[in-house]
């Protein structure tokens, strides 16, 4: 058998890289691979199509096992098993406690409570709070004020009491007031002095985290994945020096600290940050002198909101599937999965129970827990782990040169790289190069806003206090700017005809075919009704059918080589619409002299031009 084995083998010579770059470049006849099959990602990195071996050669750190410094491959020795968080808005105790037991019956096995406003959180509010409610078997988290100690210190009393003072209770506090800096622009020196004493009040308590660093804030603002942890590390580190030089124990601030992160659409990448996260974390301490053992990061993931969408809101279902998934898979210890209706309503009872699921179905159908760091041993996510990995320090290092990340942040340097990114994916998503499905691609045609929804909703999310010494960070979907024009297509729509944008298709029927599903899903994603024409043996057809319907933008749809005749003929046969020719053709130029304005392709800017047509059909 096994000499079978070799003689199998015998039969496939090793290929070397070499001969692979000579195949592909023979494929491509000629064109440049660095332009044809090199991505440039939104990290700041190239990302080539193929990895090798070879390529792991140079990361030492691949040697280490599960649950080894620097834990780039998991804090556990075995197994990826994490916790089930479901997020609970608190505005009366007894109603959240309530429906933390019937969560908690339905598979969540973390429970986050939510606390509006800045009123502190006390020990008789967490007695009622947590009535019935056995810590010693689930996470227990706790997000109120930012800046205040008092809610930490309450639950610190609280688990002594109740459980003792050596207790494993597993919990957190979300205390934060760099955070605070970040959202809204105030910090105090006292509220580093207060945050010493609660680390030091929590040091006997194990595993309370007292320390919160937000890294999500940054990805719902438009940062990418390496800003993401560029920034949340800064921030790490600036809370280990400020707590430290108070006099608190470098150990206990760290063990003391949980990291928030969100995660997003991009696959692979997200898998390859949570890993490249726990090593750059782990390096840092080591620079603090803290003990290996106690150089783990803890971290929690939740979906970001920057790619969630209003309309067609169940395409939210699978964004915020596939981004669990890779927080899973990259070792999160824990995931609150957002439900898929939760940026413009309240979360109904349906889809709570679905966003459990989602997580159900990854831990109990596919097994997601089993293994430890699946990741392992892929070259391309070891390679994208790298590659994140040096970028985010490159940016951790850059901010530690301007002072640190609360200096850095004052003088809007963190500001202006975030709005920088930000105005990059925003163009980005306005002309399609970033797809966003059912709002800026394949939308739904027969989908109308039939609900009024707040105005807050479509807006950005700006909250600046009267003694803030910074500019707060703008925190943002990148669906709204095609929402508020498709609303306002839509509030017209109920008193008045909805705009009607006609396809006369005409000409070679390959291409006419091709260009009015593309017309077609142009205008539908401004709300205007679609028709596609039957296909027409005339122009002089095609219009009359055009005018027969009510349109009000008729687009011809046809071949380039074609346009020459027939864009003209159109043009002259209209009265009031407002021609539209689909494609560039290369008589563009001809076509513009004889007074054909209006041409829509892929390289169009999707938002401007549809806001333009929406101008003059909606007053």
């Amino acid at each position: 058998m096994a000499e079978n084995k070799i003689k199998l083998f015998q039969e496939f010579p090793p290929v070397s890289t070499e001969d692979w770059q000579n195949k592909i470049e023979t494929d491509l006849k000629g064109k440049d691979f660095e332009k044809a099959l090199v991505w440039r990602s939104n990290e700041g990195f190239k990302v080539q199509p193929y990895y090798r071996q070879e390529d792991l050669s140079q990361l030492e750190y691949l040697n280490s096992m599960p649950g080894e410094f620097p834990y780039l491959r998991g804090n556990k020795v075995s197994g990826n098993d994490w916790f089930i968080r479901q997020d609970i808005k608190v505005s009366d105790l007894e109603e959240a406690n309530k429906k933390a037991l019937e969560i908690l019956q339905k598979g969540v096995n973390s429970l986050g409570f939510i606390f509006k406003g800045c009123d502190a959180v006390s020990i008789d509010d967490l007695k009622v709070l947590l009535k019935d409610i056995c810590l010693d078997a689930i996470e227990l988290n706790i997000v109120g004020c930012s800046k205040k100690t008092a809610t930490g210190k309450a639950l610190v009393q609280y688990i002594t009491e109740v459980y003792g003072a050596d207790s494993k209770v597993l919990a957190s506090v979300a205390t934060d007031p760099i955070g605070s800096l970040t959202k809204s622009g105030t910090i105090t020196d006292e509220n580093f002095a207060n945050l010493k004493e609660l680390v030091e009040e929590a040091a006997a308590i194990e595993n309370l985290s007292v320390v919160k660093v937000d890294g999500k804030v940054y990805r719902d603002a438009g940062a990418t994945i390496v800003q993401e942890l560029g920034f949340a590390l800064s921030v790490g580190a600036q809370y280990v020096s400020k707590l430290s030089e108070l006099g608190a124990d470098v150990t206990t601030i760290a063990k003391k600290m949980k990291f928030n992160f969100g995660v997003g659409a991009n696959y692979f990448m997200e898998i390859a940050k949570i890993r490249a996260a726990r090593l750059l974390w782990a390096k840092i301490l080591e620079a603090y002198k803290v003990a290996p053992e106690d150089a783990k990061m803890r971290i929690h993931s939740e979906n970001t909101i920057f790619n969630k969408t209003v309309y067609d809101p169940y395409v939210n279902m699978l964004r915020t599937q596939t981004e669990a998934m890779s927080a899973v898979l990259g070792g999160t210890d824990s995931l609150t999965v957002l439900p898929f209706n939760a940026i413009y309503e309240e979360s109904t009872t349906f889809s709570d129970r679905i966003a459990r699921n989602q997580q159900i179905l990854l831990k109990e159908e596919s097994h997601f827990d089993k293994i430890t760091d699946p990741a392992a041993g892929s070259y391309y996510i070891e390679n994208l782990t790298d590659s994140i990995a040096d970028e985010a320090w490159k940016l951790f290092l850059e901010i530690d040169d301007k002072g640190g990340y609360i200096e850095a942040f004052v003088n809007g340097v963190v500001q202006d790289k975030v709005e920088a990114t930000a105005a990059k994916m925003d163009n980005a998503i306005a002309t399609r190069r970033e797809n966003i499905l059912g709002t800026n691609q394949f939308p739904n045609f027969n989908e109308y806003m039939e609900y009024e929804l707040s105005e807050e909703v479509f807006k950005k999310h700006y909250f600046k206090k009267e003694n803030a010494i910074a500019e707060p960070l703008k925190t943002y979907r990148g669906a709204q700017a095609f929402e508020v024009m498709r609303a306002a297509t839509d509030a017209y729509a109920e008193k008045n005809k909805r705009p009607l944008a006609f396809m006369l298709t005409v000409g070679n029927l390959n291409m006419r075919k091709a260009r009015a599903q593309f017309a077609c899903n142009f205008f539908a994603v401004a709300g205007f009704a679609v028709k596609e024409g039957k296909g027409y043996a005339s122009v002089e057809e095609g219009v009359a059918d055009a005018k027969a319907e009510g349109a009000d933008i008729v687009v011809i749809c046809s071949s380039d080589d074609e346009y020459a005749e027939f864009a003209p003929a159109v043009a002259e046969a209209l009265t009031n619409e407002i021609f539209v020719v689909a494609g560039a053709p290369a008589c563009t130029d001809e076509l513009k002299a004889k007074g054909i304005e209006n041409f829509i392709s892929v390289r169009s800017n999707l938002l401007e031009e549809l806001k333009s047509y929406q101008s003059k059909l909606i007053k």
